[in-house]
């Protein structure tokens, strides 16, 4: 119907693949997610190739390529993974490429991402920024290095009395009076 061949003529002879081309390698392995079940609780950093779900409670920094924070989970640490689905209690840095908060998370610290949403609902205290490589070694390092920007005061200047200001000379050029 849409080929531009007619129905009579024969297909084209295809030629044959001895072996299938392999896809390319992932960096995350394709075994089960390593999980902290929520009767756990762990001090110390907690690092892994491949995917964590937590549902328990971690104190310390938890680095990751994928990883799932269970709705009664809580880490007070830094949080560092390609991606980041938060649905309990983080209190620290969180550093991904994509992070979502779920309506049950709960964060209170800053959010360094490549890609951020957040569902309605969820509760976020602190700074997010955008990065091209918030992973990066040096990505902390530049955000430390910009400059905060802050609100410039006006001079302090001897009070006068509200009978000698008047409107004209609130709005007086600053320049030297001749006397």
């Amino acid at each position: 119907m849409f080929s531009s061949k007619s129905k009579d003529a024969a297909p084209a002879p295809q030629p044959m693949l001895t072996a299938p081309v392999p896809a390319p390698k992932r960096a995350r392995t394709l075994s089960a997610p390593s999980i902290i079940s929520a009767d756990m609780v762990i001090s110390g950093t907690i690092s892994s190739t491949g995917d964590i779900q937590i549902d328990g409670r971690i104190e310390g920094d938890v680095r990751s390529v994928g990883l799932v924070i269970g709705d009664k989970a809580e880490i007070n640490g830094e949080v560092l993974a390609e991606d980041v689905t938060v649905r309990g209690k983080v209190t620290g840095r969180i550093r991904a490429r994509k992070v979502l908060l779920a309506a049950t998370s709960h964060v209170e610290g800053d959010i360094l991402h490549e890609a951020f949403a957040v569902e309605s609902g969820a509760f976020f205290e602190g700074n997010c920024r955008h990065s091209d490589n918030p992973l990066g070694d040096n990505a902390m390092a530049e955000e430390s290095r910009k400059p905060v920007p802050r609100a410039v005061a006006a001079p302090v200047t001897s009070p006068q009395p509200a009978a000698s200001a008047t409107p004209a000379a609130l709005f007086a050029p600053l320049s030297p009076a001749a006397t």
